[in-house]
């Protein structure tokens, strides 16, 4: 029996989660896209997104999983994949934040947008899931309205266009792993493999990307503000999940282009033309109409005379 939300206040609880996290979110974006405009490498800020989320889950989830499991939040069935999964993260990360320091925020995330439509177009090869018709048609309204965001003469450059496209698509790997990490291992576990391997590595690489000029005291808040928000949103976002199943929250995170074109105008005066607007508009009705169909299809309706489950 489809549940109805008007009736389960926890529903509305992750509705509500799930948003605040996708908004949050959208703050370290802004801020990734400011850092990168001063001239960070986005080595420099993935570095610093990482690994003051790495230390407060490190304070946190480690003691948290111990007591609950009994176990090291460490210990995964499955290690190489949560290390393939988290250099593709890491790789996402890198990605998106080069987006950002030449597209619009709001495009940026729109286009981002296009990765679960990525998704459902592999699945049926990568998992092994039933194509459906719907599905093709939604993948195909969703490219309709990249194309319209990308449109040639539009405000984003050529490159912003392959590296938003080669964003998303690296997200969609990134999703397809975090299918097969939370099957073979407690999502805390894949959460912190992501955080620790990204720390690492960026770690690594970051010396020499370091910036030439010593960050001030404001840029030195605005660099530590990426692992704040990256801690607060990614913890909104699981809470979200645990309370409401996944079909019924998809919907609602297309609710971050507002909060990406809200602080695309605020803080960088960019705000998106009519033309992409519309194209912003099919992408999220594409992704939205799809989740709908989806949770209906998992949750169907009672045949006549059948009593509710």
């Amino acid at each position: 029996m489809p549940v109805n939300v008007a009736t389960h206040p926890q529903l509305w609880l992750g509705i509500l989660f799930l948003i605040s996290g996708l908004w949050t979110l959208s703050l370290l974006d802004t801020a990734g896209k400011l850092l990168g405009m001063a001239g960070y490498h986005v080595v420099m800020i993935a570095w610093m997104r990482y690994s003051i989320n790495t230390i407060f889950m490190a304070a946190t989830l480690m003691p948290l999983y111990k007591r609950r499991t009994g176990r090291s939040i460490l210990h995964a069935n499955k290690p190489h994949l949560q290390f393939i999964r988290a250099v593709a993260l890491l790789l996402s990360t890198l990605m998106f934040f080069s987006v950002l320091k030449i597209v619009p925020l709001a495009e940026g995330t729109a286009m981002n947008f296009c990765a679960p439509l990525i998704v459902l177009a592999v699945s049926p090869w990568l998992l092994g899931e039933t194509t459906y018709i719907s599905r093709w048609i939604a993948v195909a309204v969703g490219f309709a309205g990249m194309l319209i965001v990308i449109r040639p003469g539009g405000d984003i450059p050529a490159h912003g266009v392959v590296l938003g496209l080669l964003s998303a698509a690296t997200y969609a790997a990134v999703s397809i792993l975090n299918r097969k990490a939370n099957q073979a291992d407690d999502p805390m576990v894949t959460l912190f493999y992501g955080g620790l391997v990204g720390m690492i590595l960026s770690t690594l690489m970051v010396p020499f990307f370091w910036s030439p000029h010593t960050p001030d005291a404001t840029e030195w808040m605005i660099l530590a503000s990426t692992g704040v928000t990256s801690t607060i949103g990614h913890f909104f976002l699981n809470s979200a999940y645990k309370h409401t199943e996944a079909s019924v929250l998809t919907p609602f995170a297309y609710t971050q282009i507002i909060s990406a074109t809200a602080m695309g105008w605020l803080v960088f005066s960019q705000f998106p033309d009519a033309i992409t607007i519309l194209g912003i508009a099919i992408i999220c009705a594409s992704g939205m109409g799809i989740a709908l169909i989806e949770h209906r299809r998992a949750h169907p309706l009672p045949k006549a005379g059948q009593k509710p489950a």
